[in-house]
C-alpha cells in the first residue's frame, strides 16, 4: 500500500500547501491530487505543483467531465504527462447535477454513460492508431449535428502522448464503481471503511468481468480519500470530519439526489443519513454537524492521538495487504503526521 496527499481545491484565496507537498515528496509518498469545485480548477495547480516537484506523482480528483469535451481533457492530460515527465494521472468525475447544470450551464445528462465515451475518446486519442472518431449519445466527433459547417474532419493528435496513462474515476455508487472497473485503472472513493469492502466487492467483479482480459485487483486500485488529524483532543480533532461529513451526507445534492446521502445509508448509518440531511436541508448546519455519528467518523477518518491512529491504521493495512486499497491519500495532516505515516506505512 502507498501513501499520497490530498491538495484539494483552494478556498477563497489561492493556497497551494507546497510545504505539504514537498515534505511528503521527501518522505516517499506516491502521489498528491488537486480538485475543483466551483472555483479554483483542478488543472492549474497540478501544473504549478509538477513544476515545483521533481518525482512525486500529481493527479486531479477530479476533472469534471461535463465542464471540459473529452478531446479537451486528453489535450491537458498528454501536455502535463509530457512536461512532467510522466507523472500526471487523469482523474475524472460526473461531478453533480446542481453544479453541472448550475455553474456549467450544461445538462447533468447520463453519468455512467458519458464516463464510458469520454474514457474511450481520451484513450482513442492516446494511442494515435487511428483519427479519433465517436459517435455517442454525449459526444459527436466529427460533430454533423445541429449548427454544425459539416466541415468537421477526424483528426489524430500532433503530439504522441503516452497511450499507458492512468485514469481514475470518482464514484461511490454500485453501479458508478461498476464503471470504474470496466473503462478505468483504479477508483477513488470519497471516503471508505477499510472493513467495508464488501461494499465494493460486487460491482467490482461485475465492472471487471465487463472488461475482459483477466482484469482483477491485481491491475486496477481503490484509492481512497482518508481525512487525517492528530491531536489529544479526540473531539476537536473529530470536528473538522465532522463538518466535512454533514456537508456532503446532508448537503451536496437535493434530498432525492444525494450520491453520499446514499454511501452513508450502505455504510451502515441509515437513519443517521435521514436526520443529518433533513437538519442541513432546513438551514440547521450546527445540529447536521452534531447528528453525525462519532462511530462513522472513526470509521473512515484517521483521528485523535498518534497511538489511537496507528492502532486505526492496522485495519488500512490489512486492507491494503489484500489488494483492497492501493494508496491512502491522506487529507488534513500536518508535516508531523505526513511523517508518522510514512513511518508506519511506507
Amino acid at each position: 500500500m502507498r501513501l499520497g496527499i490530498l491538495a484539494g481545491y483552494s478556498p477563497a484565496k489561492i493556497n497551494i500547501p507546497m510545504d505539504n507537498i514537498k515534505e511528503a515528496e521527501s518522505l516517499g509518498y506516491d502521489s498528491v491530487w488537486t480538485a475543483e469545485a466551483y472555483g479554483s480548477d483542478a488543472v492549474a495547480p497540478a501544473a504549478w505543483i509538477l513544476a515545483n516537484t521533481t518525482k512525486i506523482k500529481v493527479g486531479t480528483a477530479i476533472m469534471q467531465m461535463p465542464a471540459r469535451t473529452p478531446a479537451c481533457a486528453a489535450m491537458t492530460a498528454q501536455t502535463l504527462d509530457a512536461l512532467s515527465g510522466g507523472r500526471f494521472i487523469l482523474g475524472l468525475g460526473p461531478s453533480g447535477p446542481q453544479v453541472v447544470e448550475g455553474w456549467h450551464g450544461v445538462a447533468y445528462g447520463r453519468p455512467l454513460t458519458r464516463t464510458r465515451e469520454y474514457v474511450s475518446i481520451i484513450r482513442k486519442i492516446l494511442a494515435r492508431e487511428e483519427a479519433a472518431t465517436h459517435e455517442g449519445y454525449h459526444y459527436q466527433m466529427p460533430y454533423t449535428g445541429e449548427g454544425s459547417t459539416g466541415l468537421g474532419k477526424p483528426l489524430k493528435s500532433i503530439l504522441h502522448g503516452n497511450p499507458d496513462l492512468k485514469i481514475f474515476t470518482a464514484s461511490i455508487a454500485p453501479a458508478g464503481v461498476a464503471c470504474s472497473a470496466e473503462v478505468a485503472d483504479g477508483v477513488f472513493p470519497v471516503w471508505m471503511n477499510p472493513d467495508r469492502f464488501d461494499l465494493f466487492e460486487d460491482s467490482l467483479k461485475k465492472g471487471f468481468a465487463k472488461a475482459g482480459g483477466g482484469k482483477t485487483l491485481e491491475n486496477f486500485e481503490i484509492n481512497p480519500f482518508v481525512t487525517a488529524v492528530m491531536g489529544d483532543d479526540l473531539d476537536q480533532c473529530r470536528g473538522p470530519v465532522r463538518a466535512m461529513l454533514a456537508l456532503y451526507i446532508g448537503g451536496m445534492g437535493a434530498k432525492d439526489k444525494n450520491f453520499y446521502n446514499d454511501y452513508c445509508k450502505r455504510l451502515g448509518y441509515e437513519e443517521a443519513a435521514a436526520k443529518i440531511q433533513e437538519l442541513y436541508l432546513g438551514g440547521k448546519k450546527a445540529e447536521a454537524m452534531a447528528a453525525v455519528p462519532e462511530q462513522l467518523i472513526d470509521d473512515v477518518a484517521l483521528v485523535g492521538p498518534w497511538e489511537r491512529i496507528k492502532d486505526r491504521m492496522a485495519a488500512w493495512k490489512d486492507a491494503g495487504a489484500k489488494g483492497q486499497v492501493g494508496t491512502m491519500l491522506i487529507g488534513g495532516g500536518g508535516p508531523d503526521l505526513l511523517r508518522k505515516l510514512a513511518e508506519e506505512v511506507l
